[in-house]
Formats: C-alpha cells, structure tokens, sequence
C-alpha cells in the first residue's frame, strides 16, 4: 500500500507509529530490543524484518520529500549563512520599473488635488421627522485649483443641484458654492471654505504640442469607488464633442484611458502629473468605458476659470449684436447668422451693420444684416459665430462678411468686449 501511495503522490505522509505497532505485533519483532534468533522462527523473522526495512525507507523518503523546498522558494533571508558554513545566495531584493516607479509617483502626489463631488437634490420630506431630506442625484469628480478652495469640475456635474458637498482625500466632506459656470466649454468652478493647508492645487501643464501615443493618466472617483487611476495614451486629437447648450467644443483630446462613470470632472494627466485635459464625455453604447474618452484641454479651462474665479462670469470679443434665433434663418431659408439689433455705439453700429426693423404690429419692414463669415471662417448659424469670435481678442479687427438684401457685402470691425453666456449663483 505504500508503494502505491509513492507513486500516487509526489510528498508522502510520515507513517505514524500505529502502523509500526500493528506490524511489531503481528510479526513478534521488537523494534526496540534485540532477540536471540532462537527466540522465534525464521520464517516469521525475516518477513518482519524486510518490512521493517522497507518502512524505514519509505519514512526517510518522505522525510527528505517534505523537507525539500519547491523550486523558486527563497534559499535563506538575505545575508543569513546556514549551519554547515557554505553561502547561500540572497534573494534580490523587488524594484520597480523606472516607468512603474514613475506612474505610482504621480498617483501619490496628484491625488490629494481630485476630490469627490456629490449632486444633491432638496425636495424629499421624511415620514417621521417631518425632516426635508437631501437625494442624491449625481456624482463626479474635480481638482483643487487654488489655495482659495476653488474646484474645477464639469458642468454636468453640478447641473440642477440644490446642494453640492465636496469630499477631500482626507475624507472630509463641505458644502460647496458655485462661483460660477460656463456651459458652453463644459466648465463649472466650485468654492468650498477651508484653511489653505488642507487644500493641494494640482500642477497645471499645457494642451499644446500635445501628440498622438503620448501617455494619459486619468484620476477620478468612478462609481463612487475611491480615487482610481486608470492609465492610457492620446488616440486623437482636435476632436469635437457638444456641450449640453449644444455648442460645439473643438480641440477636444481623445484618450483610452478608461473613464467611467464618476470620473466626469477628474483631471487627465500627462507623464509628468501635469493637467493637460478634464475628462468630460465618453463613446459607449453600454454607458461604460470602451477605450474612447474625451477630455476638455486644459488651455481652454484656464481661459475661462480665470475670469469665472475674478469676475463671477465670462466675457470675450464681440460685435456689439444681439441675435436672431436659428430657427427664424431656417424658416426663411437663409444661410447665416441675422442681426436683430445693434448696441448704440457698439462696434457692429460703428462698422455701419444694421439691425432687424419691426413695427408694432410685428410686421418685419428690413431684415437686418446676415452674417456670413467673420475672419475668414465660415458662419452658418450662431455657435459658428461664437466659435470664430472666440479665436480673437478684444480689440482684434477683423473682416465680417455680410448680405444686405441679395448683395454681398464686407467690412473690418474692431472687436469689443460682451459678457458670454455664462450663469453664475
């Protein structure tokens, strides 16, 4: 039986002494003490001494079988020198890889700037306190930008909230306030109130000469788990996706990086821990990551959390116009952007475009002037003009072509400052 168990098995089980006991009590034979071989017959003495042999083989055997360690098990602890004198090699001690070390760097000092935002909606009554309660209707991330507890986050995020609470890496929560947004680049900037040490900015780089196969590191919070980094490359640039106004937003970074959802807001991250992008949209037809993530540059944010940090709203270069909606030009069949009116001594009245003129009746007498294309850019509807207006300063002069009736005509304006359509609260 125990040979079929040698072969059956690679380790074998140290026989226990009450195997060795049932066969010194079946063969006579004392294991311990010497009999004279008179003391009993040799036909029954050499059988139990050939199974006492075999059994003290079989138990060195397996004596030797457990004491040999697996191959790659550790020899001895590094330095350590066995009993009988010889040298044992030490076991190398684990290291990184230089990009490993560099990707764990990043993580360790870029997540204190991502914190976790909450979206909560008042309108819930408890039965029996009577208490209103608050329901959580959405979740996402951001970045710390400053030392003053501004945060940076995607619109979307914060859209329709009652309440906003911002948790930080130390797991402290706040009430946060909205400074203010833009809607059309997807940009909401968030004010909390805590002393300045518990807040770590995040290192802000440059979306130009950004290039295709660049590595990407996006942190965030996805599914509400604790910061999570997910790492990829550039797979696109100049991408555009739509805001929720339904403006266009050009120059966009495409990333495999996965982004789920809750990373909306986090930051994208180039090999130095540099924000280069806000993760903001995804391509998925299941509402998970598949590999196409899109993030908002981050020359864009900078243009525009400035100005909503310093003045509550956003402004840039206009024309001094008001406009008429889309659907007035498509109803009329007209290719362009329609001027309703122009601001008294604004740059469109000075440049001699005119506006749209009603009677009281609403009867439209002239049809004012429809832009074409400002700059050199075509212009077909009104998120055209903003896009081409916003490639300028204030003060830039610029050729706006324009009809007036069936004539075609052009003329410089010299750009002025208006207030975009921003919402602060």
């Amino acid at each position: 039986m125990l040979y079929e168990v040698l072969f059956q098995r690679t380790v074998i089980p140290i026989p226990d002494y009450s195997l060795a006991t049932r066969l010194e009590r079946k063969t006579n034979v004392n294991f311990i003490s010497k009999k004279s071989r008179s003391g009993a017959p040799r036909g029954r003495v050499f059988p139990a001494a050939l199974a006492l042999l075999s059994l003290t083989t079989l138990t060195v055997v397996a004596c030797l079988s457990r004491s040999k360690p697996p191959v790659g098990a550790v020899e001895a602890a590094a330095g350590e020198t066995p009993a009988g004198g010889g040298h044992r090699e030490s076991t190398p001690k684990f290291e990184l890889r230089p990009e490993e070390k560099s990707v764990v760097d990043i993580f360790n000092r870029v997540s204190p700037s991502v914190v976790f935002i909450s979206n909560n909606l008042v309108g819930r009554r408890n039965y029996f306190s009577r208490n209103v309660e608050e329901i959580p209707q959405g979740s996402g991330s951001g970045f710390v930008w400053d030392k003053d507890g501004h945060i940076v986050t995607n619109f979307h995020v914060v859209k329709g909230a009652n309440t906003i609470t911002v948790t930080l890496e130390d797991q402290s929560i706040h009430r946060a306030s909205v400074a203010g947004v833009y809607e059309d680049r997807a940009i909401a900037v968030l004010k909390i109130d805590v002393p300045p040490e518990k807040l770590e900015p995040i290192s802000i780089g440059t979306s130009k000469n950004l290039m295709v196969g660049m590595t990407t590191l996006a942190i965030g919070n996805p599914f509400g788990l604790d910061h999570t980094l997910t790492k990829g490359i550039i797979g696109a640039l100049d991408r555009e996706i739509q805001a929720l106004s339904g403006r266009t937003i050009a120059d966009v970074i495409q990333t495999d990086a996965a982004i789920n959802p809750g990373n909306s807001g986090g930051p994208l991250l180039n090999s130095r821990g540099e924000l280069i992008g806000m993760n903001t949209a995804i391509l998925s037809p299941s509402g998970a990551s598949v590999g196409i993530g899109f993030a908002v540059p981050v020359d864009i944010i900078r243009r525009y959390v400035g100005q909503i940090i310093r003045d509550g709203e956003v402004s840039g270069a206009g024309l001094g116009v008001s406009l008429l909606q889309d659907s007035w030009a498509r109803r009329w069949s007209i290719q362009g952007v329609i001027i309703e009116a122009v601001d008294p001594d604004g740059a469109a009245e000075k440049s001699g475009l005119r506006g749209t003129r009603v009677r009281r009746n609403g009867t439209v007498t002239q049809l004012g002037d429809v832009i074409t294309a400002l700059g050199g850019q075509k212009v077909g509807d009104i998120f055209d003009l903003r896009d081409a207006l916003e490639d300028h300063e204030v003060g830039d002069s610029v050729e706006v072509r324009y009809l007036r009736g069936e004539r075609e005509q052009k003329v410089n304006v010299k750009l002025q400052s208006i207030l975009l359509p921003a919402r602060s609260r």
